[in-house]
């Protein structure tokens, strides 16, 4: 009997102990708040703990990008893989891809494997000049697991983009981003088909540098301003999207930096405006974009050197140091000396910003170029000439 009356005044104790212990709690450490303070050591404001939670859910993002990103198995013809072979000469060196190096034979058909991302609902679907460049055989499949057979509509050097087109129609598409309203630090995913294997696979990052120029495009007109990320992008990658937190196409995964064929921190996509200027022009013009116009002119950016060079007073936009003899600008009446201000009213700052009117305007366009001369604005309009 004593031994229950023990046994029943342990559990009351304990009972009434932790009944106190609750109170306490709840009247010194109130658990449903948490003060933020500011570095005063004031208090900012307080929030339920039950509002911290991660900052957004990017399950409907990862969804409308998985929708629009298919594989591409891009193959060459064994003709084509013949001519290649006779043009470089038996024993040459070849850029091989990443998933067949011809296992040590002299003869051996080019094959890789990429992604793609589709950008109309009746069958263009937009990726890597590298991935398709090769390849006069090449297959998609959607992810619903169809398969097509693809037709090479164009490529461009420049910016190492390619658009490929299917025979189908009501595909998926997504809304696209403007890229130039992007931010560092902003949440972003990348989707493709890293390994060739691993299809619909999604990485998230954040957007960790703008207008990167990494030295990648060997093309002499080469155009680099790409969004770096820290985004998981591996070979296989190259030609996906790379998708913003709403769901919207911010760009094509293009590269990674590293030093062992592998993601090692880093990928860079080229941007959604840049993306939709060139694409538009190759499904305008349904062929390569190597033909480019050209001005004719040797020119600079005014920096602080080119300012006590010449003698300039201004402190932006482009100088001309040379006109080409028959060139378009000479025809119009530019001159060396003369500082190029404006292109159909748009500022030209810095060089790069020249170089892109001309990345995308076409041979025979009319171009109404303002330049400063004496301390006096004149206008020239200038029939653009292909590059001599």
């Amino acid at each position: 009997m004593k031994g229950n009356k023990f046994i029943f005044s342990v559990f009351f104790a304990g009972l009434l102990g932790g009944a106190l212990a609750l109170a306490g709690n709840k009247y010194f450490f109130n658990s449903e708040k948490i003060v933020l303070v500011d570095s005063n050591g004031n208090s900012a404001r307080s929030v339920s703990k039950t509002a911290i939670e991660y900052p957004f859910n990017l399950t409907e993002a990862a969804e409308k990008g998985a929708k629009i990103v298919v594989h591409i198995r891009a193959e060459e013809s064994e003709t084509k893989a013949k001519e290649r072979i006779q043009d470089n000469g038996r024993g040459g060196f070849y850029l091989r891809d990443f998933f067949d190096f011809g296992n040590g034979n002299d003869f051996y058909r080019m094959k890789g494997g990429g992604s793609g991302v589709i950008y109309t609902y009746d069958g263009y679907i937009i990726t890597n000049k590298h991935v398709v460049d090769f390849a006069d055989n090449i297959i998609v499949t959607l992810p619903d697991k169809r398969e097509y057979k693809a037709k090479k509509i164009g490529t461009d050097p420049s910016t190492d983009l390619a658009v490929i087109k299917i025979e189908e129609t009501d595909l998926p598409v997504i809304e696209i981003a403007n890229s130039d309203q992007s931010k560092l630090g902003q949440w972003v995913l990348a989707i493709g088909n890293p390994f060739d294997f691993l299809t619909s696979t999604v990485t998230a990052g954040i957007i960790s540098a703008k207008g990167r120029d990494i030295n990648i495009i060997s093309d002499e007109r080469a155009l680099e301003e790409f969004i770096q990320t820290d985004a998981a992008v591996n070979p296989g990658n190259s030609g996906g999207a790379l998708v913003d937190a709403n769901g919207r196409l911010l760009g094509i995964t293009t590269a990674i930096a590293t030093p062992t064929g592998t993601y090692a921190g880093y990928s860079f996509a080229i941007p959604s405006n840049l993306m939709k200027k060139v694409v538009d022009l190759i499904i305008d013009k349904r062929s390569d974009l190597n033909e480019k116009p050209s001005l004719g002119v040797s020119a600079a950016t005014i920096d602080k050197e080119i300012k006590k060079e010449y003698k300039l007073d201004s402190e932006t936009g482009v100088y001309v140091v040379e006109v080409q003899s028959g060139s378009s600008a000479e025809m119009a009446g530019i001159k060396s000396g003369d500082i190029i201000t404006k292109v159909n009213n748009a500022e030209i700052k810095v060089f790069e910003d020249l170089r892109k009117v001309l990345n995308f305007s076409k041979i025979g366009e009319t171009l109404n170029i303002t330049i400063l001369r004496d301390n006096k604005y004149k206008t020239f309009s200038v029939k653009l000439k292909q590059s001599l």
